[in-house]
């Protein structure tokens, strides 16, 4: 055998022996999970390898079957034309360098992009060492099972979005990465975090006259509900909306709170953690909550005061403004 035709030979050998090396590190390294993600979204490449990745015992047998034939071909056409030494260092650094590191080095970098191109070659190989690759994916399955799904945690979630903050071809703007890790980090805070104590709220009881001296002093505050309590501040009656007092008599016939409207509002624990505390909101259908500690009303909560913990700013209205000129 001629020079010439070793060098093609080996050459044809060292390149499929690469794209082998390349695709077993390739696709080993796609999670399944965020292929199926990306093939939901449209991902035409991710479609490709989906079905592979899903049959990984297949294709990884028949990657490595033909990668050892290839090997051991390569070996046998170098000792024909050299001695057993040149032909066995030649063979190993072709093989080590040409069809191990390099290769890897590369797909790697561009796993799902690589893995979708060569698709094809490794759909054949699959064909060709079936009556191989088949029985071994059988006995792999049956003594490794199914492949673990990995979930990530609350923590990892807020590093991975994290991560956008500093990438410039990110989709995501700053505020939107804000909002989710905001988000990620209700379930592990408590109401009483940012809870207005009760020291710092405005409430009535239901015996309170509400007079024009009154209102003028509800005005005052600025809000557009009041919670009423017990003077003991061991029960809360429900709240009291402005809105309602736009057409009372509070010169000629001043009522008192009892005798307005109530809203019920559920009263939470101050342990309550705060995605449970949303729940509460939507169920109630109120934007404000008591908090109770040891059968005491210790503060109130508000709807604002949980937006303001999920996009990470003060939410300010009108009324604040006025009041920081």
């Amino acid at each position: 055998m001629n020079a010439e035709l070793v060098f093609a030979i080996v050459a044809v050998l060292v390149t499929i022996s690469a794209l082998c090396s390349g695709l077993n590190v390739a696709l080993m390294s796609l999670g399944l999970a965020d292929l199926r993600r990306k093939a939901k979204l449209g991902n035409p490449t991710a479609k490709k390898v989906l079905p592979l990745r899903r049959n990984s015992n297949l294709s990884l047998a028949s990657i490595l079957l033909t990668n050892v034939a290839v090997i051991s071909a390569n070996s046998l056409v170098l000792e024909q034309r050299y001695n057993g030494w040149i032909a066995g260092i030649s063979s190993t650094l072709l093989i080590v360098l040409f069809g191990e590191i390099f290769p890897q080095a590369i797909f790697t970098r561009h796993a799902l992009n690589f893995t979708a191109r060569f698709s094809p070659f490794l759909t054949g190989m699959i064909y060709v060492t079936y009556p191989l690759s088949k029985p071994l994916q059988l006995l792999l399955d049956k003594l490794l099972g199914t492949e673990p799904a990995h979930i990530q945690s609350r923590r990892e979630l807020g590093i991975l979005i994290g991560e956008h903050l500093t990438n410039h071809n990110s989709e995501l703007d700053d505020d939107e990465v804000e909002i989710m890790q905001g988000a990620l980090s209700l379930s592990e805070k408590r109401v009483r975090d940012i809870m207005t104590k009760i020291r710092n709220v405005y409430w009535l009881t239901p015996g309170t006259l509400i007079d024009a001296e009154k209102i003028d002093e509800i005005k005052s505050k600025g809000y557009s509900r009041v919670p009423i309590f017990d003077s003991k501040l061991t029960r809360c009656y429900g709240i009291l909306l402005m809105k309602d007092l736009v057409d009372v008599d509070f010169d000629d016939n001043p009522p008192t709170v009892e005798d307005l409207p109530l809203y019920p509002a559920q009263i939470i624990g101050s342990m309550t953690a705060l995605d449970t505390m949303f729940r509460k909101f939507i169920g109630a259908g109120t934007h404000l909550l008591p908090i109770e500690r040891d059968d005491y009303i210790v503060g109130i909560v508000t709807i604002e005061d949980l937006l303001e913990e999920i996009v990470g700013h003060e939410i300010e209205d009108e009324t604040d403004r006025a009041k920081n000129r």
